[in-house]
């Protein structure tokens, strides 16, 4: 008889200094099927899949393809036995075009000269049967996440990989995009490819996957059948307890207007065209106000410019009645500007530091943590990175000493929100701040900007997840092409109504 698995990881240890990342894990993926993967942040999912990957060796245990042993011990190994994955954090050369990148390490030659015209048309055709356009000639450092995405998953699919790893891939995705990601993975499972998808987001989990393994720290918890479970059933086999999937909040009671945005131009990196056209708004003190929209309508550009990371061509800045619009970044920040970036990598963390020196990026020269011969104040620095990384929960494997690039994505993102918040900002930025967060993360930092707001201070939250945009804020403005085109209130709107504004279909004359 045929073996039913494509894949079996049996038995699988692997660890890192201070931690045990898999603890005798064992992993069964049928032959087209789509196989959820489900845990916290740092549970050890990723690790999981780059040891079939062949990013790591593990210490124990054995990886089976279609019933017989292989060795995978790098990438190429793994693409060598037809499995392709589609990271996390992108790995994409930044100077590249998009084609060089999905060709990259398989360029099609003659005679040792490059022949790119049938590599381009293979791309296009991958592209247009799947539904991932691309323009091919784009620099990946000029697109959005979620074009780089696309890239990552044509990169695979010109491999002609029949077994496809999918970690977090709708961290960095709109909802119109997420429906078109989830429609792609069923069409390729139904072509027999055999699909491993890490997620944290549970509807998703449920409407697309045929079982669920979940990893709860390290160790195997348990596979089902996703039609014979529910949410609250993954839950609370994840986190070992019931989540709550509702923000709890109170009325805002808005006072002192803190930000004031008045029509605001940014230049386009990307084209000649403005990023962000004469956009205004005012977020006050005690509430939340969310930026909703689909990627690439301006939302990053307008952050960069309100935080200092690119100048603005025309328009005002105001931030507690102080003028900060060529501000630069240390002014805003010590002004009471904390800004939880969209980025963590570029923007985010400094990736080879340790993650205590992370915590004090911004504080570093205050007296608490530099003497007065400018010499750190390193035991103060630790005992602040501890007492972060105990409120904020940061799980790392040799706690403050852990070097940043080190820990998960997750909590990476969480040591970044404690940084933050720990300032007592006056006007909080926080740009998809739960991007990549498990259910009780998520729920821990909704938490925290509700608490913001009810201490009398500014949020304004960026996000493109409809459901936080929806559940989070107190008022939302819609951005479309570089403008605002809408202010809702979300108890009095819905989806459906957002995603029309959204999408450009209705506009409103907005107030600032």
């Amino acid at each position: 008889m045929e073996n039913q698995y494509a894949i079996e990881m049996l038995n699988i240890t692997k660890k890192f200094p201070g931690i045990i990342a898999n603890d005798n894990i064992t992993l069964q993926l049928r032959k087209g099927e789509i196989h959820a993967l489900l845990g916290e942040n740092g549970a050890g999912k990723s690790t999981l899949m780059s040891v079939l990957f062949g990013l790591y060796q593990p210490e124990e245990g054995e990886i089976h393809k279609d019933g017989r042993k292989v060795e995978i011990k790098d990438p190429n190994d793994a693409n060598a036995l037809g499995i392709g994955m589609v990271h996390q954090h992108f790995k994409l050369v930044e100077c590249f075009s998009v084609l060089d990148n999905i060709i990259l390490g398989v360029e099609p030659n003659n005679h040792g000269f490059l022949q790119k015209q049938d590599a381009r048309k293979k791309v296009m055709e991958l592209s247009e049967k799947y539904g991932l356009a691309v323009d091919p000639d784009a620099l990946i450092e000029d697109i959005t996440v979620g074009m780089q995405q696309r890239t990552e998953i044509l990169k695979m699919l010109y491999r002609d990989n029949d077994i496809l790893i999918f970690d977090e891939p709708t961290a960095v995705l709109t909802p119109q995009e997420i429906d078109e990601l989830m429609q792609i993975i069923k069409n390729l499972a139904a072509e027999g490819k055999s699909i491993l998808f890490i997620s944290h987001k549970l509807n998703e989990i449920m409407a697309v996957a045929d079982r669920c393994t979940v990893l709860r720290k390290g160790k195997y918890i348990g596979t089902v059948e996703t039609a014979n479970t529910t949410m609250e059933e993954l839950s609370s086999m994840m986190v070992g307890r019931n989540v709550s999937f509702h923000v709890e909040k109170g009325p805002s009671n808005p006072g002192d207007v803190i930000l004031s945005v008045e029509d605001l131009t940014v230049a386009s990196k990307v084209h000649k065209n403005n990023a962000v056209k004469n956009a205004s708004l005012k977020v006050r003190a005690g509430e939340i106000v969310c930026i909703a929209g689909i990627d690439g309508n301006g939302q990053t550009e307008f952050v960069h410019a309100l935080t200092g990371l690119d100048p603005v061509v025309s328009g005002k800045i105001i931030l507690s009645g102080r003028d900060i619009t060529h501000a630069p970044i240390r002014q805003r920040s010590i002004m009471g500007m904390s800004h939880i970036p969209e980025d963590r990598h570029k923007h985010g963390l400094v990736l080879d530091y340790s993650l205590e020196d992370n915590l004090v990026l911004q504080r570093y020269f205050e007296p608490e943590f530099t003497d007065k011969a400018g010499f750190l104040r390193r035991n103060n620095i630790r005992s602040y990175a501890e007492k972060l990384i105990d409120q904020y929960d940061v799980r790392s494997g040799q706690g403050p000493v852990t070097i940043a690039r080190s820990m998960s994505g997750g909590n990476q993102q969480k040591a970044i929100v404690a940084r933050e918040i720990d300032k007592n900002p006056e006007l909080l930025v926080a740009v998809q701040p739960t991007r990549g967060l498990d259910v009780g993360a998520i729920e821990y930092i909704h938490k925290q900007l509700v608490a913001q707001r009810d201490a009398g201070k500014a949020v304004l939250l960026v996000s493109l997840e409809l459901d936080e945009v929806m559940d989070v804020p107190d008022r939302i403005l819609v951005m479309y092409e570089g403008e605002i085109v809408g202010e809702l209130d979300p108890k009095a709107t819905t989806q459906e109504e957002l995603g029309l504004y959204m999408a450009g279909a209705k506009r409103d004359e907005v107030k600032a």
